[in-house]
C-alpha cells in the first residue's frame, strides 16, 4: 500500500492520499491551516465533482459570489457535495481549518453518492442531505481520529461499501465513458466533429449522452478539460521555478494565444491568472494544487 504524503510550508499543510478507487475517485486531499486572516478562498471549476468533509468545529461557508459568502444566510455545510461548476466558487476561509477534499469522476456520481451528476448542485450543496446520516458519521470518526492515515482509511472504506452496494446500479452509458476519456486525452482541444466521428454519434445525439447525465454540454466539458490543464501547468511552472511564462501555457493547452487563456481563465475563476498566482502562491508552494492522479 502507497503510503500517505505530507507537505508542509508555514502554517499549510496538504496530506495527498492515493486513490484506493481508481476510476471513481481521482484524488484525496487532507488539509489543515492554522493562524491564518480569514478571508476568500477561490474554488475552482474542473471536470471533477468536489467532495469535502470539514473535521472541524467550523462549516465549510460559500457561495456564488463574495458578497453573498460573507452574508450570515450563506450556505453552510460539514459535508459538502458540488456538481460539474464553470464559475468559482467563494469559500470563507477561517483562521483555522482541517478537512478532506477529493476530486471525484462525474461519471461515479451514481455509485458513489446516488443521483447523477446533472442532478448535483452546481456549486454549495449539503452532502449530508444527499448521502445521508452515515456520511455525518464518517465526518465525525475521521475528526476523531488522531492521524491522517487513520482518517484516510476511515474514508475510503465507507467509499468502497458504497460502491459495491451500488454495483448493481446501471452505469453511464459505455459511449459516455469513451466520450469523456477522448475529452480527457486531448485535454479538452479536440473538436466536437471529431468526437463525434470517434463515436459514430450524430453532434445531437453526443449532446443528448452528456446532457442527461452530466447536465453539461461536450464542448462545456472540453472547455473545464483546457481549463484545468492549463492551471496544472500554471501551478507546476510556478511550484518550480517561483513564476510562469503563461505565453507558452497558451501554446501548450490549445489556446488561440495568451490573450484566450486570459479570457477563459477570467470567466472560470473571476480573476486574472496573475492575481490568481498572487492568492494561492503558498498554497501552491505547500502542493494544495497537484493533480488527481487518474
Amino acid at each position: 500500500m502507497v503510503a500517505e504524503v505530507a507537505e508542509q510550508l508555514g502554517t499549510f499543510e496538504f496530506v495527498n492520499s492515493t486513490s484506493r478507487l481508481p476510476g471513481l475517485v481521482a484524488s484525496a486531499v487532507g488539509y489543515s491551516s492554522a493562524g491564518n486572516p480569514p478571508g476568500l478562498h477561490r474554488g475552482l471549476p474542473s471536470p471533477y465533482l468536489t467532495f469535502i468533509f470539514a473535521l472541524d468545529e467550523a462549516p465549510i461557508i460559500g457561495a456564488e459570489s463574495p458578497d453573498l459568502a460573507l452574508a450570515p444566510t450563506a450556505p453552510r455545510a460539514a459535508v459538502l457535495l458540488g456538481g460539474l461548476h464553470r464559475r468559482p466558487a467563494y469559500v470563507v476561509q477561517p483562521r483555522q481549518q482541517v478537512g478532506i477534499q477529493l476530486a471525484v469522476h462525474p461519471l461515479a456520481a451514481r455509485r458513489l453518492f446516488g443521483p447523477p451528476t446533472r442532478e448535483l448542485a452546481e456549486l454549495v450543496g449539503d452532502g449530508a442531505a444527499v448521502l445521508g446520516d452515515d456520511s455525518e458519521r464518517l465526518r465525525q470518526r475521521m475528526a476523531e481520529a488522531a492521524t491522517w492515515p487513520e482518517r484516510f482509511d476511515a474514508l475510503w472504506c465507507y467509499l468502497r461499501r458504497r460502491a459495491e452496494l451500488a454495483d448493481r446500479v446501471a452505469g453511464p452509458a459505455p459511449a459516455l465513458v469513451e466520450a469523456w476519456h477522448w475529452l480527457a486525452r486531448f485535454g479538452g482541444t479536440g473538436s466536437m466533429d471529431g468526437l463525434s466521428r470517434h463515436l459514430g454519434y450524430s453532434g445531437r445525439r453526443v449532446g443528448q449522452l452528456f446532457s442527461d447525465e452530466l447536465g453539461v454540454s461536450p464542448k462545456q466539458l472540453g472547455r473545464l478539460f483546457r481549463f484545468e490543464f492549463a492551471r496544472r501547468q500554471i501551478s507546476a511552472e510556478v511550484s518550480r521555478t517561483g513564476r510562469c511564462d503563461l505565453a507558452q501555457v497558451a501554446a501548450d493547452r490549445g489556446f488561440y494565444d495568451q490573450s484566450h487563456l486570459v479570457r477563459d481563465f477570467r470567466q472560470f475563476t473571476g480573476t486574472n491568472p496573475s492575481t490568481w498566482i498572487a492568492e494561492e502562491f503558498r498554497n501552491i508552494q505547500a502542493g494544495g494544487h497537484r493533480p488527481p492522479a487518474s
